[in-house]
């Protein structure tokens, strides 16, 4: 029975208390509910609510795809090392083929067929082309060398880029330990 703001009859029956409406504009986090916007790709208007609106804002799976795709090449993508070598050059084509033939046209690393690709397998250098380029001792070509090459499908061709599978490995997946 003390001294207070409301008294015993109130506090008893709870007659002061009142739920405070958190929805809509009412919510002390509200901004403004969805917002149109139209995709950074096809132009097409989408609604999003403010937090899901970033730098690019696409439509769907399609759109984000073909935006990834135009936006991570050449130098937009985080693995951008100064550009292309352009032509492999003389002995690609001719080395390429032997290691399809040599690897049965399957990965090295994995045993993914062309079957089930519906392509060959990539032909990936153990060596890479961009390191004899830059030799004062060697030339393109000497790159392309059977002992320098394994086949590879996608996967593992990116694992390979990436450092994932070892120089060491491949060469004594290819066989020439």
């Amino acid at each position: 029975m003390k001294k207070g703001l409301y008294c015993p009859d109130c506090v008893q029956n709870g007659s002061w208390q009142t739920t405070p409406s958190l929805s809509g504009s009412e919510n002390p986090r509200w901004t403004g509910g969805k917002r149109t916007v139209s995709c950074d790709v096809c132009t097409e208007t989408v609604e999003r609510y403010p937090s899901n609106i970033g730098e690019v804002v696409v439509c769907s799976e399609e759109c984000r795809r073909q935006w990834l795709s135009q936006s991570f090449r050449g130098e937009g993508h985080p693995n951008w090392n100064g550009g292309s070598l352009g032509n492999y050059g003389t002995g690609w084509n001719r080395v390429r083929k032997q290691a399809l033939e040599r690897d049965d046209n399957e990965c090295k690393h994995c045993g993914t067929g062309k079957g089930d690709l519906g392509r060959n397998p990539d032909v990936h250098h153990i060596v890479p082309v961009r390191w004899f380029v830059e030799s004062d001792d060697h030339s393109r070509a000497d790159a392309h060398t059977l002992d320098n090459v394994i086949s590879l499908c996608p996967s593992c061709h990116r694992k390979a880029d990436f450092g994932h599978i070892s120089r060491e490995k491949l060469r004594s997946l290819q066989g020439s330990v």
